[in-house]
């Protein structure tokens, strides 16, 4: 059974989407189709943004007498989608957890296959490796922003820490104190940079308020 054309045309989704946004919410997003055609009754989807509803979508309910051009709405309402009531696809937990996710009174235990960590309990090779390249590549690596306009690098700042080969610790409270940073990391708090003495303090001061006589 067709619809009259009147109910399924361009008109007829700027109608709909009107219908939507007189509600007030927000959230409206693109035209996904048409459903529930009859005679003389459609429903037209729109995509949903709306907090705490994933994959719902707007629907509106449009109608047209028959013989007549007049187009009226029905019914506006938010809606599940075809996937909006089902659960997730499970994802184990070690694959969830991301690096920063761990708060105070979490427990983490390691997998029993965890490539990090050998047989003894000694941190492996390639779990240094790793490290060694997030730490280069993160924000106190030779490639920061920071770094790269310092005139100086933590090679050779009394507060580095050595740690292990081109890393060490920062000691500087004014600086990234307690991070790991890059031998050729720098900031403007390194230990040898210097003030510059100031010519024009060094001029005598003249006092025009001074009495001459």
């Amino acid at each position: 059974m067709s619809a009259p054309k009147v109910l399924l045309g361009a008109q007829a989704v700027a109608t709909a989407r009107e219908a939507l946004e007189e509600l007030g919410e927000g959230g409206i997003g693109a035209h996904v189709g048409v459903a529930g055609i009859s005679k003389n009754v459609v429903t037209h989807r729109f995509e949903a943004y709306v907090p705490g509803y994933s994959g719902w979508e707007w629907q509106a309910v449009l109608a047209c007498a028959a013989g007549s051009s007049d187009v009226t709405v029905n019914e506006v309402a938010l809606v599940p989608g075809g996937n909006a009531l089902q659960a997730p696809e499970w994802v184990p937990y070690a694959e969830r957890v991301q690096p920063g996710d761990l708060g105070p009174g979490d427990l983490m235990p390691l997998e029993p296959d965890d490539e990090r960590v050998d047989d003894s309990g000694n941190l492996t090779e390639a779990a240094m490796r790793s490290a060694r390249q997030r730490w280069m590549n993160g924000d106190y690596g030779p490639r920061a922003e920071m770094a790269t306009a310092s005139p100086l690098q933590c090679r050779t700042c009394a507060f580095l820490l050595p740690m292990m080969t081109n890393f060490g610790v920062c000691a500087n409270e004014y600086s990234a104190d307690g991070r790991v940073v890059h031998a050729t990391y720098g900031c403007g708090a390194h230990s040898g940079i210097t003030a510059r003495r100031s010519e024009e303090a060094a001029k005598p001061v003249f006092d025009d308020e001074k009495l001459v006589f």
